[in-house]
């Protein structure tokens, strides 16, 4: 008889759920968080997901963009961790390399990435690390020589991360420069000659920058990810140039972020019902035909992957083993803080 009670409570919370999500969400306006600033490929997924995820949602809310670029990603990922309504209404998509940062130097992030309710991931691309055409640097053996500028947001971006890897582990000699509002405004100074290389997705190359290509504006020294890129055949990957199992094992944990691809989720606390339809919601989105019809005009690749997959990447990134995390905190330098003049006596 009690197992009766309980089934039928259960049937009748699910046929319930719907009813109260569509009463919460109509006439609702959603955001969607972006931690980069406008351009690239962050920015333009999300504006495709806020275009066709609606039709996917009950009461079919309406969902607006967010820029929040800053810090190398973390004002977004703080705000929406301790700011944003936990209500439903706000979404957020990061940099992948947000869970690395957090375990390699904890300094200014107030959040922890495994409490948050992931909804899933667009897709991966792998990272590139290149180098302006007039350089003369054409591979890692080459930037092991020769001193090259290159362009970063903050501290906690996977396009210094990675860079600054390879310095420690690896022996090259970028000069990384921080302090760009976004990847759109890196890929600006690259053009303009303030930089002479960059890391990056190499997604967000192909679908916004396909004359670095066609033309060869560019070299691609390295790239980071599970597997080599298709189109990359002759890229080594990060983890290819290790020569031995400390470096191997470090430049796995460095390149672990770029499983996870262009992550969404939602701050933590949020009612079960809404979030289960806001998962439900954002997995029909990226398997809807005119979703995938429009990244393919915009020359955007798109590969989901579910919550729980996500959620895993995270997880196994913070947990990573502690000896492998702490080699990873001595070869990454971390950002001084400047010191304070003294006040000279009058």
């Amino acid at each position: 008889m009690i197992k009766r009670i309980m089934l039928g409570a259960s049937v009748v919370a699910l046929t319930v759920m719907p009813v109260q999500a569509e009463e919460f969400f109509k006439g609702k306006t959603i955001t969607v968080v972006t931690s980069t600033g406008a351009g690239g490929n962050y920015d333009t997924i999300a504006r495709m997901i806020a275009r066709h995820m609606p039709g996917h949602l009950p009461g079919k809310p309406n969902m607006i963009v967010q820029n929040m670029p800053g810090g190398g990603n973390v004002r977004a990922t703080n705000f929406m961790y301790n700011v944003a309504a936990k209500d439903g209404t706000y979404l957020a998509t990061i940099n992948n390399a947000i869970p690395l940062a957090q375990v390699l130097d904890p300094r200014g992030k107030r959040f922890d990435a495994r409490k948050f309710n992931w909804l899933g991931s667009t897709g991966n691309s792998n990272s590139v690390t290149i180098t302006w055409h007039t350089t003369g640097v054409k591979t890692i053996d080459d930037m092991k020589k020769t001193e090259v500028v290159l362009g970063g947001t903050g501290p906690a971006s996977s396009i210094v991360i990675f860079p600054k890897v390879m310095n420690a582990v690896l022996g090259t000699k970028f000069k990384i420069v921080i302090g760009y509002k976004s990847s759109a405004a890196v890929d600006i100074a690259l053009e303009r000659g303030e930089v002479r290389s960059r890391s990056g997705s190499y997604g967000s190359i192909v679908s916004q920058k396909p004359d670095w290509l066609a033309e060869k504006k560019i070299n691609i020294l390295v790239q980071v990810g599970n597997k080599r890129e298709p189109t990359l055949p002759n890229v080594p990957l990060l983890t290819e140039l290790a020569t031995n199992k400390s470096e191997r094992d470090l430049l796995k944990l460095v390149s672990a972020p770029i499983a996870l691809g262009r992550p969404y989720l939602a701050p933590p606390g949020i009612p079960a019902d809404r979030l289960a339809t806001l998962r439900a919601g954002f997995a029909a989105t990226v398997a809807d035909k005119g979703f995938l019809a429009e990244a393919k005009k915009r020359r955007v690749d798109i590969a989901p992957m579910t919550w729980q997959e996500v959620s895993e990447v995270v997880n196994d990134t913070i947990n990573a083993p502690k000896d492998v995390i702490e080699r990873a905190k001595k070869v990454i330098p971390k950002k001084r803080k400047k010191k304070k003049k003294k006040k000279k006596d009058n």
